[in-house]
């Protein structure tokens, strides 16, 4: 039996582990998915070969098994045949960021400019300060 106090927990998930994300493409799932899915298409790119027949068969379960499986894929829950979540939009992309860390990283990168923009003012003022001095010691 579960626990009743497990509904009412406000831990966040943890975001799935790089072993846990497939690395096929969920675009490409999608896609197949659209447009031969009721053949089973995104089935078989997944690795679930037997159910994809099953799929080519009876036209997509009569076309509520695709329906299902198109909103599997396109949340991003949709497993490949180890049980993997094709979640990657691209193959070999950069897994989905946890909830928050876009803004994060935003924020990174906006710091990142500014320090930027003060080293390369500081190596202007080093460098006018190099001439004056040269120019003093020169008697110019």
């Amino acid at each position: 039996m579960t626990d009743p106090g497990a509904f009412l927990s406000d831990r966040t998930p943890e975001p799935p582990s790089e072993a846990a994300i497939s690395p096929r493409s969920r675009g490409v799932a999608l896609a197949t998915g659209l447009v031969l899915g009721l053949f089973g298409a995104h089935r078989f790119y997944a690795g679930k070969i037997a159910t994809g027949v099953l799929q080519l068969c009876t036209l997509g379960g009569l076309g509520l098994w695709w329906l299902y499986d198109m909103i599997l894929v396109s949340a991003g829950e949709f497993t490949d045949i180890e049980g993997r979540r094709i979640s990657r939009w691209s193959a070999g992309g950069r897994p989905p960021l946890p909830a928050g860390a876009e803004r994060q990283l935003d924020y990174v990168v906006r710091e990142l400019e500014a320090l930027q923009g003060q080293v390369s003012e500081l190596a202007e003022r080093v460098d006018f300060a190099e001439r004056l001095l040269t120019r003093g010691r020169n008697g110019s």
